[in-house]
Formats: structure tokens, C-alpha cells, sequence
């Protein structure tokens, strides 16, 4: 299987002209990362070097910080990255085989070109595509099932310039912690293509952004990482090795101390998302694509360049 690119180079933010994924100008682009500085609570869970810091991650609910600190320590290992960067990289010249996850990412691809895939991994549980490590010779043939719905510990891969469309939690309780790479992640009021962006934040290595029913549960997630060609966007496909990595908890209401009381079913087996091309509200199951067992040991058997 191969997956090349032939796109001219990626074109940047202009100033005065609105793009995806965020769909804002520069200067609203700005404007949102400052208003995103100031939200309380506050959008980013981490060390707090100033008195203003601490009172608006005081703010943040017991069990959202007690997720945070249990995920603080979590990184990919340098050889981790490295397999998972040959794993993704586009094929050099027609024909030419690619590895693992992006033959993931091309069947993603074919069956949803509204917005750029990416990649969920069931910390525990199976994935829809774990088939595929034994039928491209990634693995030796074992038995991979169908994989677990709402899996509550994902990962999820960000290759370059790709992005989620805007989502919405319901009524889970989580964290979005950066592992690799670089995450940048508006949140909004409510679930809606026109809603109000409440702010724009950038994701590094060991930060972490969070949600819960009353609070930040609708975002989008993109990898601003070079792409190298083309311009994001529906129908987009990148042409690099580069990515994002990020560590997700959503756990639903009865499994923490909000429980919820207004009959809503918003658990983490569906969530609903805004379609990118027909605006309409659709809702997914939140199955994985790849099983952490079987990716680990794919990468593991994966050759150090």
C-alpha cells in the first residue's frame, strides 16, 4: 500500500483571512489565545508560577485534578516516537509499502474525507484495525477481535496539520494530556458549528487541558506540526512523519463524585460531533482504530535508522 502527495507547500495563517481548522483570522486567532490565558477555571492543568495561575487551576474540580496528577509522569520513550514517526511517514515513491498506521490512516481516509483523520488507541481493549498488523506483516498471525466501545484510557495520534471536528464530551469528566509533539485545542460554549470560541490553547509535552459536563466539554484538537504541502482541510491528507500524541481519561458521571441527575445519557460510548461538510450534528461511536498491545509491540519490532 502506498499514499504519496504531490501538493504544493503549505500556505501559513494570513493576517486578515480565516482558516481552517479554528476558522479565524490572525488577530481573532490573538485575541483568543489571551482570552484563553485568562478563562477561569483555567484551561491548563500544570505548574503554576504565578499567584493568578494558581487561584484559576484552584478552580478546577477535585476529580479532573486528580486524574492530572495521576497521568503527570506519562511520556512516550525517545525510541516510542521514532517508531511511531516510520509508522506514519508517507510512502517515498509510488508502491512503495508504509507502515502500520498509515495504512490506518488511508483507510480512514477512503471512508470520511470531511476533515483530516487521526488515530485512537485503546489503552485497554481491542481496535477496529488491529487486523491489519498481521495481514501487512507487521505482526505474526494471532486473533484480534473487534475492538471495546468507549474504551475510558485512549491515545491519540495527531499526524501533522490534522484535526478532530468540533466535538462534545457530554457529561464526562476528563483530561487531554500532551505527550509528543505540539496540540493546540479551541473550546467552545456549546456544540454548534457558529458557537462562541471561549478560547485557543497551545499543548506541549507534560500539559494538560481538561473538561467535565459544566465546563469545557466541546472542542476541537488539531496538530499545527508541518504537514509539508498543501493547505488543511477537508479532503486533506499529510505528507510527513511529524505528529502529536495525546493521553485521554474520560470517565462518566457515576464513576466520580458529579454525578449526574437530569436523565441525560451522555456517556463515553457516543459522542456527538458537527459534521465539517453538512454543519448537522451527527454522533459517533467512540470506538478505537488500534489496540496499545498491539501498537507496542508493532513498535517494538519496528528498526532503529
Amino acid at each position: 500500500m502506498s499514499l504519496t502527495t504531490t501538493q504544493p507547500p503549505a500556505d501559513g495563517q494570513e493576517y486578515g483571512k480565516a482558516r481552517h481548522p479554528f476558522h479565524v483570522t490572525g488577530e481573532e486567532e490573538r485575541q483568543l489565545r489571551l482570552a484563553g490565558a485568562k478563562a477561569v477555571p483555567s484551561l491548563v492543568i500544570g505548574q503554576a508560577t504565578t499567584f493568578d495561575e494558581y487561584a484559576r487551576q484552584l478552580m478546577i474540580p477535585p476529580a479532573v485534578m486528580d486524574l492530572a496528577r495521576k497521568a503527570e509522569d506519562l511520556r512516550l520513550s525517545a525510541w516510542e516516537v521514532e517508531a511511531l514517526r516510520a509508522h506514519l511517514a508517507p510512502a517515498a515513491a509510488p508502491g512503495d509499502k508504509v507502515g502500520l498506521l498509515r495504512q490506518i490512516l488511508a483507510e480512514k481516509y477512503r471512508h470520511d474525507q470531511s476533515h483530516p483523520p487521526y488515530i485512537r488507541v485503546a489503552c485497554s481493549g481491542r481496535g477496529d484495525y488491529d487486523h491489519l498488523a498481521t495481514e501487512h506483516g507487521h505482526l505474526d498471525p494471532d486473533d484480534h477481535p473487534k475492538g471495546d466501545i468507549g474504551s475510558p484510557v485512549v491515545l491519540e495520534i495527531w499526524p501533522a496539520q490534522h484535526y478532530s471536528p468540533i466535538h462534545s464530551h457530554g457529561h464526562t469528566t476528563g483530561i487531554v494530556f500532551c505527550l509528543a509533539g505540539q496540540l493546540d485545542v479551541m473550546v467552545y460554549e456549546h456544540l454548534d458549528r457558529d458557537a462562541r470560541k471561549l478560547g485557543l490553547l497551545t499543548l506541549t509535552p507534560g500539559q494538560c487541558a481538561w473538561l467535565s459536563r459544566d465546563n469545557y466539554a466541546v472542542h476541537r484538537v488539531y496538530c499545527p506540526m508541518d504537514g509539508g504541502g498543501g493547505t488543511t482541510g477537508p479532503g486533506y491528507m499529510n505528507s510527513t512523519a511529524d505528529f502529536g500524541a495525546s493521553f485521554h481519561v474520560y470517565l462518566n458521571p457515576d464513576q466520580t463524585a458529579a454525578h449526574d441527575h437530569d436523565g441525560d445519557s451522555y456517556n463515553r460510548d457516543s459522542f456527538d460531533y458537527i459534521d465539517e461538510e453538512t454543519k448537522e450534528k451527527r454522533a459517533f461511536a467512540t470506538e478505537s482504530d488500534l489496540s496499545w498491545e498491539v501498537l507496542r509491540r508493532v513498535l517494538a519490532n519496528t528498526p532503529q535508522s
